[in-house]
């Protein structure tokens, strides 16, 4: 029996990149899925079919994550159409690489909503539902805790935010058997970080293993986190960076 069968999760931004393979891993290891996704629908929908073909259910939800009535609803729809809501996903972020001082106070006004107001909201809507036992798990940044990288001081900021959202919550929801955990990524290889690309070089660099990390590799810790083996594990941050926080 799988370690996460009869549970349904909702991951944001579940369409590409980290959250797609978090999505994916969930189901796999038993749970019903739902994903939200921005903009790019064909790219939502093959995720729900590729965990579809595995026999689990899963949904696509279009829901800009700094819109709050789209978030809520979002939420409001996997209870519904899935029946209840155990593990919340908080995935959807953005990056808007620029020096500080040349950042546009609307660039910073983006960044703030979907990385920290999409997170509050969002969570704030699934402990409607959540039931004791449940799983809160952030998807935060080794930038939240060291920060390194010239043109992400906004970014770096709000994944700060998003580490010590997870520990307040954690002890708020604790009495509930409601664990709260964020995972933080350092140098994965998606399509917004590739590991091709022009950033790549100073990364690896800054990595011990000297090598970008695969989604599947983020995708396992979240899992396990999910999972009913990971119940005394509440109010931490747990880094997949290679050794770039070493």
């Amino acid at each position: 029996m799988s370690k996460l069968n009869n549970k349904v999760a909702l991951v944001t931004g579940g369409s590409r990149g980290i959250g797609a393979g978090i999505a994916k891993r969930l189901a796999a290891d038993g749970a019903n899925v739902a994903i939200t996704y921005t903009k790019g629908a064909d790219a939502a929908q093959a995720v729900v079919k590729e965990i579809e073909s595995t026999g689990r259910k899963a949904i696509a939800i279009q829901a800009d994550a700094a819109d709050p009535a789209a978030v809520k609803a979002a939420v409001e729809k996997t209870v519904g159409t899935l029946g209840r809501l155990d593990v919340l996903v908080n995935n959807a972020g953005t990056a808007i690489p620029k020096t500080f001082e040349e950042t546009t106070l609307e660039e910073m006004d983006r960044v703030i909503d979907i990385n920290i107001r999409g997170v509050f909201v969002a969570t704030q809507a699934a402990l409607k539902h959540m039931k004791d036992g449940g799983r809160i798990i952030m998807i935060g940044s080794c930038v939240g805790e060291r920060m390194m990288t010239p043109g992400l001081v906004p970014y770096s900021a709000t994944k700060g935010a998003v580490k010590m959202f997870t520990q307040g919550l954690s002890r708020e929801v604790g009495g509930r058997g409601i664990t709260v955990n964020n995972v933080q990524p350092g140098p994965i290889d998606t399509d917004l970080n590739p590991a091709a690309g022009d950033w790549a070089e100073p990364q690896v660099a800054a990595t011990a293993l000297k090598r970008y990390g695969h989604v599947d590799e983020v995708a396992a810790l979240v899992s396990f986190v999910a999972s009913p083996e990971a119940s005394y594990i509440t109010g931490t941050n747990l880094t997949v960076d290679g050794g770039t926080n070493a």
